[in-house]
């Protein structure tokens, strides 16, 4: 193991051997690294963290700190990240905050510069955060999803996979799977490049196409819209879609008018 003579490192830390720990870290509490992970300078990982193999870990990041949560009670809280991650420069990514929970990163993610993932959040695998993109508590965000710089996502929010999310977005509603969405979570389209670069067929993409314009631009009613879907032969990838929609939301459906029964029965109060 190499071991900056500057690093601090709690003695109750499980450590893989061909883990390398640069200059002015400090890993405290019960913390788990697996092989073959390089920690960069002036990282600070605490509380009860595992991350797995291979991830790379840059100057100034802060993982497993207590959440920014005025009801947090120091319990006993997790973060856990698998394999194969990059985590740039001062990205944060808090613990959970109720008993036994955790925030979790998949694998294959990678969080640029001064990202922040908060609380009880989780990201699925090849998740890419640009940029200081925030995350309140408890936000999901699906496999392949790009999320690009300075976006924000409300709490509670769910994205789903192989979304784009625009630079600046304000994410306050879930972003169905296959979207692209920008402004105040406005649906512009589908994410026709990510779908292809995914290996989605062109008879697959034209699906989506055409269910992404039935429910958002026919000007149908919403709800209708989606029994209409259900009734047809559709592609997987647009049962996955309209499964989506009707999971229990806390947050509504980007792009249903305010006015329709169904965004008024999925929005909760926080």
């Amino acid at each position: 193991m190499a071991i900056h003579p500057t690093a601090i490192v709690s003695p109750k830390a499980r450590i893989d051997s061909s883990v390398e720990i640069g200059p002015y870290v400090i890993i405290d509490g019960d913390v788990t690294i697996g092989p073959n992970c390089r920690i960069f300078p002036h990282v600070h990982i605490t509380g009860y963290t595992t991350i797995g193999a291979g991830n790379e870990i840059h100057t100034g990041a802060v993982i497993g700190d207590t959440p920014q949560d005025l009801g947090f009670q120091d319990v006993r809280s997790y973060v856990r990240i698998g394999d194969h991650n990059v985590i740039r420069e001062y990205v944060t990514i808090h613990r959970g905050t109720a008993p036994e929970s955790a925030t979790v990163i998949g694998n294959h993610c990678f969080l640029m510069a001064v990202a922040h993932v908060a609380h009880n959040c989780e990201l699925a695998d090849h998740v890419k955060l640009a940029n200081q993109v925030l995350l309140a508590g408890y936000v999901r965000v699906g496999e392949g999803s790009f999320l690009s710089g300075v976006a924000m996502v409300h709490q509670f929010v769910k994205i789903g996979r192989l979304c784009m999310i625009a630079g600046g977005t304000r994410v306050h509603q879930d972003i169905p799977h296959f979207m692209m969405a920008h402004g105040e979570s406005n649906l512009v389209g589908i994410n026709k490049v990510g779908l292809k670069r995914a290996g989605f067929t062109s008879q697959q993409i034209m699906a989506i196409r055409a269910a992404f314009r039935k429910l958002w631009r026919s000007g149908m009613n919403f709800s209708k819209a989606v029994e209409l879907l259900e009734t047809k032969d559709n592609t997987e990838p647009v049962r996955e879609l309209l499964a989506f929609i009707k999971a229990p939301s806390r947050r509504g459906i980007a792009g249903v008018p305010k006015r329709s029964e169904e965004s008024e029965d999925r929005v909760e109060s926080d």
